[in-house]
């Protein structure tokens, strides 16, 4: 199977990476959207089950088909809003307001108006968005430091010396050093693994008008605005051309599907996804969908077994965890701010994206994501209105052409001022040249 001969140890690590990143950093907040409806320890066994499958099967299956990474992971501000606005609600009325969310973003997906959306940001202020979105990872693995300096110090060494002299084993090997030295210290908390298999639970869905105001489109607006944005903008800077559309449909299905269960949002994943899709995973491109799929495969086996896949995942030092996923991401940050500044027309406009998306800024629950492409794509607009009223000015005191200058001369592409037609033939039967 050509799988698995495009396979690598760099992949698999990456998938392995992506998943403990994904899940320690936010498996807590899941844990308080299902306990701010009730949700019984079964109940959260069947959330984990159910998004484990999803993220799992909607990752793998079509990374297999495409071979290209395809990252698909819960809605992790979705579940933060869900654990504020679910406290008076029930269990079936939460499950409704998942399936009236799941059918939203299968219509944004269907009917191809979020990826319009999408085709219309520059990707200045998309690689901005990555960048800004990415780079509180890249901080936090420093600032972890001030907690485990020893640790962070030593992964760093591992990573720099890794780098050097074996690039495609340097997140592998500084992962292993951490694992290691922590180990040797003591600080693997074992204890809260049981292993036991996951079942899954149905809950009977109860829709309400209430719900779907109060539940329902929140987590359909910061899904898409906090998670989806910032996926497509990974999926581009990581230079895939995938079927945008065609994933969202694909999310907003198998959320239809799971919710009964407590799958309550799937979404394009940025973080995660820029760990499986950068040069760390694979040198070549063309076999970092191993790594896609490797996370899939990861995901599947969690939902399957639940808390003590959850349990094992959690065991890590929080620090260690810190470390290793900024450490992986540096490249793709690195890239992201690279292309970002590129393009100097659009350079204030994509710091500006980056800044505001970095700042982490929250207004009326929509995370920065969101509003640092809002403000990027104001500041574009202000700065090409201005570049347009000149063009027309221009237009009006020089008649049909406006790239005709004062002194007789026109403005090329590119800016280059040239001679007009009449001043060109003058000066080539003069032997002028420019």
């Amino acid at each position: 199977m050509r799988f698995f001969k495009d396979l690598s140890l760099s992949a698999f690590t990456a998938g392995f990476v992506a998943v403990l990143v994904g899940f320690t950093s936010s498996v807590a907040i899941v844990f308080q959207a299902a306990q701010a409806f009730g949700a019984t320890p079964a109940m959260i066994t069947s959330w984990m089950w159910a998004l484990g499958l999803g993220m799992g099967l909607c990752s793998a299956v079509p990374s297999l088909y495409w071979r290209k990474p395809v990252m698909i992971a819960w809605s992790t501000p979705g579940a933060a809003v869900l654990a504020v606005a679910g406290v008076g609600y029930g269990m079936n009325e939460a499950v409704g307001a998942f399936i009236v969310c799941a059918a939203l973003i299968t219509l944004a997906g269907a009917t191809g108006w979020f990826e319009r959306v999408m085709n219309k940001i520059p990707m200045a202020i998309a690689s901005a968005l990555l960048a800004g979105v990415l780079a509180r990872f890249g901080l936090q693995a420093f600032l972890a430091a001030q907690t485990a300096l020893p640790l962070v110090l030593l992964m760093l060494a591992a990573y720099l010396l890794a780098k050097r002299f074996m690039p495609r084993y340097a997140v592998p090997l500084t992962l292993l050093v951490g694992v290691v030295y922590a180990a040797s210290r003591g600080q693997l908390a074992w204890s809260a693994v049981h292993f036991d298999m996951a079942l899954p639970i149905f809950t009977m869905p109860v829709f309400t008008w209430r719900a779907a105001v109060s539940l329902a489109l929140p987590l359909f607006v910061v899904t898409m605005a906090s998670q989806n944005l910032p996926g497509v903008a990974a999926i581009r800077a990581a230079g895939y051309d995938l079927p945008i559309s065609k994933l969202i449909t694909i999310t907003g299905v198998a959320t239809l599907v799971l919710a009964p269960f407590g799958g309550y949002a799937l979404n394009l994943s940025a973080i995660t996804a820029a760990i499986c899709m950068g040069p760390e995973a694979h040198d070549d491109p063309k076999r970092r969908y191993t790594a896609a799929v490797s996370c899939g495969a990861i995901y599947v086996v969690i939902g399957l077994f639940g808390a003590a896949v959850v349990g094992v995942l959690t065991a890590f030092p929080k620090e260690l965890v810190a470390a290793i996923a900024g450490l992986a991401l540096l490249g793709t940050i690195g890239g992201g701010l690279a292309a970002a500044v590129r393009d100097e027309s659009h350079r204030e406009a994509a710091l500006i994206t980056f800044l505001v998306t970095l700042s982490g800024v929250s207004v009326a629950a929509i995370g920065s994501a969101f509003w640092g492409v809002v403000a990027g794509a104001i500041a574009l607009a202000v700065q090409q209105l201005g570049r347009r009223n000149r063009y027309d000015s221009a237009q009006s005191i020089h008649g049909a052409d406006p790239t005709k200058t004062s002194v007789g001369k026109a403005i090329a592409p590119g800016g280059k001022i040239v001679p007009n037609e009449q001043q060109a033939t003058r000066n080539a039967a003069a032997g002028k040249t420019f």
